[in-house]
């Protein structure tokens, strides 16, 4: 599912609010989780998941195509980590769907 989708099925489902209203809201929410991210700070959304940083020590890797010895720096990349109403609700998903099939 893309951004411009979730806004959609958004607008559909509440109606009292202008498909622009929700792409405000959807917009504000993504932008202030990328700020708490961007900050350091963690992101936890019961029953989703929670958004963390973790650190990569700088390495030496290789450039596929050359097969160059290249310096990569240290980094902070975003991981996430779902909470367990979404892997519950995920799995009894699939299960039910080879029900189906």
């Amino acid at each position: 599912m893309t951004k411009s989708e979730l806004i959609e099925l958004i607008s559909r489902k509440q109606t009292q609010l202008s498909h622009n209203d929700v792409e405000l809201a959807v917009n504000h929410i993504v932008d202030a989780m990328i700020s708490a991210m961007a900050t350091g700070d963690r992101i936890e959304i019961r029953g989703f998941g929670s958004f963390s940083l973790h650190h990569r020590q700088a390495r030496l890797g290789r450039n596929p195509k050359t097969g160059e010895t290249v310096a990569l720096p240290e980094k902070r990349v975003p991981h996430f980590k779902p909470g367990k109403e979404l892997r519950e609700r995920v799995d009894e998903s699939k299960f039910h769907a080879d029900i189906l099939c």
